[in-house]
């Protein structure tokens, strides 16, 4: 990965993980401050984007982490594993949060049950995401095995040699 795209992405992840942090800290304020005037489910609304905010910021730290050691080259080790596992986490806890917004939406909606029917297909579609990084996952524990059984032979050689 050049230095640039991982300049790019690092900055990306920063402004990423600062705007969900102020605005995680603007909800937490309107808990506590503005009073609901019974027109809308604000509370529960308020409490899923806090929520559906952290699966962000885990996503957001555990791929920086992952960047961090493509760049050091150290990405093809056990040590991976704990970061896509934990974006994987991430993204089935954003589509849960997805369906608890969906669940808060559809009593509004029941003159159009389509609105309901297409979050819950965003829903479904978020869990795909969740189920492409879990077969990259896959693929990484492939390259792992093949990596440590290269060294291995790698070390079998220099005895020989």
């Amino acid at each position: 990965m050049g230095k640039l795209a991982v300049r790019a992405l690092r900055a990306v992840l920063v402004v990423v993980l600062a705007g969900t942090v102020c605005v995680q800290a603007l909800m937490v304020w309107a808990l506590a401050a503005d009073p609901e005037d019974g027109s809308l489910p604000l509370t529960p609304l308020r409490v899923v984007t806090i929520l559906g905010l952290v699966a962000v910021q885990v996503a957001v730290v555990c791929v920086g982490r992952l960047v961090g050691m493509v760049r050091r080259g150290t990405v093809f080790s056990h040590a991976a594993f704990r970061y896509v596992d934990g974006v994987i986490g991430s993204i089935v806890a954003a589509a849960l949060v997805w369906f608890a917004v969906t669940a808060l939406n559809a009593p509004g909606q029941r003159d159009d049950p389509g609105v309901t029917v297409i979050m819950g297909g965003v829903g479904v579609a978020i869990l795909g995401v969740a189920l492409i990084v879990l077969l990259l996952r896959m693929l990484l524990v492939q390259a792992v095995a093949r990596d440590v059984e290269a060294a291995r032979m790698r070390a079998e050689l220099d005895e020989v040699i």
